[in-house]
């Protein structure tokens, strides 16, 4: 809400003078909480609920790493964060002891985030089922972010979000900074794409099996936002994507092609290759033919896809794609 911004000291000070000298204007709540030196309240609505904010958070607890990836980016201090799968590039806070482990990321330890008081818990869809309980704790925000795309508009969401972060934490100028330069990197994905003739299919790899995901998943905004176009007809929409065979692949015969390894993620294993992932349906098609395979950074790509950096290196990683 703009009128949640910071003014500039002349601005407040006419805007005070003004209101002085008309009979019946009411300065307006965050004007007078300003003028007073004091944190003017936010009041944010989103899916589970209604979060007030009446105080600037010191103490903040983040359960996904999209949220941990957004404080880091805002230069936001953090008191405790899921320590179970935590992105390389947001290692520091997993290895710092005065960050304390408050549980798993699909199940907070609710008496570990009590004794450490947070005054603000981010939280997304991931762990909504413990909203009610963590709310009873501190403010709660839940990150609106659709993880299977029904909306077709995570993007603009994840955007949204951190500008409203910008807004809790004082630092409206520098979140919209980094919402432009997020914009100018769907833009520039979107120029490569522009014109191009090849599909793509994404795959998901567990245990030796496969699942695929097209505009309605997780990953949709690669074909719906950055332009990508979709290889192997319709695929059932879903968070956890549409469970596929090597013949699928080899039928839908993607000119490029997505792998994202789960199990190297979840299970620490070194992360499939060329040389492991090899099969001779596989290697019949043009993605394979054409060394058009790209294995994505996992860890990015299944922990975090929602944030400035997550999303940064999967609009990298598509547009490589089309560059191999």
């Amino acid at each position: 809400m703009n009128r949640d911004k910071p003014q500039p000291r002349w601005t407040l000070a006419a805007m005070l003078a003004l209101t002085s000298v008309l009979p019946g204007c009411d300065q307006p709540q965050a004007v007078q909480a300003q003028a007073a030196g004091q944190y003017a309240p936010i009041t944010i609505e989103h899916a589970l609920g209604t979060t007030v904010i009446n105080k600037r958070p010191e103490r903040v607890v983040a359960f996904d790493m999209s949220e941990l990836d957004t404080l880091d980016q805002l230069g936001v201090p953090v008191a405790g964060i899921a320590k179970d799968y935590v992105a390389p590039f947001l290692r520091q806070y997993q290895d710092d002891p005065k960050v304390v482990d408050v549980g798993a990321t699909v199940q907070p330890n609710l008496e570990r985030v009590h004794r450490l008081k947070p005054d603000l818990i981010l939280i997304s869809p991931i762990q909504a089922h413990s909203y009610a309980q963590l709310a009873e704790i501190a403010p709660t925000l839940h990150f609106d972010v659709d993880l299977s795309n029904q909306q077709g508009n995570v993007i603009a969401v994840a955007r949204e979000h951190l500008l409203t972060l910008g807004r809790v934490f004082g630092k409206e100028q520098l979140a919209k900074q980094k919402a432009d330069a997020l914009d100018a990197k769907v833009a520039q994905a979107r120029q490569v794409t522009a014109g191009r003739s090849e599909k793509a299919l994404i795959v998901m790899h567990n245990n030796g099996a496969f699942t695929a995901y097209g505009v309605k998943s997780r990953y949709g905004f690669v074909f719906d936002t950055l332009g990508v176009k979709p290889a192997g007809g319709e695929i059932e929409a879903g968070l956890h994507g549409q469970p596929i065979s090597n013949e699928f692949i080899q039928q839908a015969d993607p000119d490029i092609l997505y792998v994202v390894d789960r199990t190297a993620v979840m299970e620490r294993r070194p992360a499939l290759n060329s040389s492991s992932l090899d099969n001779p349906l596989l290697r019949q098609t043009k993605a394979w033919k054409n060394g058009r395979v790209v294995f994505v950074d996992a860890q990015t790509w299944y922990l975090c896809t929602a944030s400035v950096t997550c999303l940064g290196n999967v609009i990298d990683e598509v547009a490589r794609g089309y560059l191999q």
